[in-house]
């Protein structure tokens, strides 16, 4: 019985060995199989990827992408040929789908009028560029001649044209990298927009051929009489007022006069014998 036990014993741990010996064969192809697969779909993936690559440059180099068309929008004073240009320089060889329209937007708000742009792709042959201006609220005159600027102090353009909103020039413009030069010619910039606005609102802005802010304190302006230009010294308080009292005071004598004070109650006549 005691032989019969030991076989039986020993019989079992053989067939526990081979099963062991299976299972571990079977292991050992599932995992190379397992590996075979990985490594067969990674080849595949890049297979796939590389001719979609190929397939993408072949598709971005065609003429399917060449720029054809290139659309401005909110222009009024800027140059779109200038617009157009920049597209077309930084657009033409390498197609629409590979523009850099960063740098197209970049190198447009460089121009003098633009304060920002938006520049967007219009697949398949197209840009759009979407502008939104800097707009002139007053002309300053400097040494080489009339300037516009917008409300920020920033200088334009040569004026080249009438500018029926802004229908007389300002001297003064303070042209120093001084620490209070913006400020002040931003005060300027204020107060010359309300001489139109009151002046307006009287009919008399038409009157004035030139202000003159080099001082924020006592402004003036040059009117005309009988043919000669007159300075005017300006209330700051009440610019409407004393300059229609010196439009008054000086009418029919423009040959005499050389100047009015008209910053107090009365005009005071200053005249050319004096």
């Amino acid at each position: 019985m005691a032989k019969k036990r030991k076989s039986t014993l020993k019989s079992g741990r053989t067939k526990k060995k081979a099963r062991r010996a299976n299972t571990d064969s079977t292991g050992s192809e599932r995992l190379g199989k397992t590996i075979i697969g990985l490594v067969f779909a990674g080849l595949l993936l890049a297979g796939i990827a590389f001719v979609g690559l190929g397939a993408y440059r072949s598709a971005v180099n065609s003429s399917f992408f060449d720029l054809k068309a290139v659309k401005v929008v909110g222009v009024e004073r800027s140059s779109e040929e200038d617009i157009r240009k920049i597209v077309l320089a930084n657009s033409e060889k390498s197609g629409v789908w590979e523009s850099d329209i960063a740098a197209i937007r970049q190198k447009i708000e460089t121009l003098p009028f633009v304060k920002t742009a938006s520049v967007s792709l219009d697949l398949p042959s197209g840009i759009r560029v979407e502008v939104l201006e800097r707009v002139p609220v007053a002309i300053v005159r400097l040494d080489e001649g009339d300037r516009l600027v917008d409300e920020t102090g920033m200088i334009l353009a040569p004026v080249t044209k009438a500018e029926p909103d802004l229908p007389f020039a300002m001297r003064g413009w303070d042209r120093s990298k001084s620490a209070n030069a913006l400020d002040d010619n931003l005060a300027r910039i204020k107060l010359y927009r309300k001489m139109i606005e009151d002046w307006r609102s009287f009919g008399l802005a038409k009157r004035v051929k030139e202000v003159n802010l080099s001082s924020l304190r006592e402004p003036n302006a040059v009117i005309e009489d009988s043919g000669r230009p007159i300075n005017v010294f300006l209330a700051k308080d009440d610019l409407a007022k004393s300059l229609k009292s010196a439009l008054e005071a000086v009418a029919g004598k423009g040959e005499k006069v050389q100047a009015v004070n008209a910053a107090g109650v009365s005009p005071v006549l200053e005249y050319l014998n004096n």
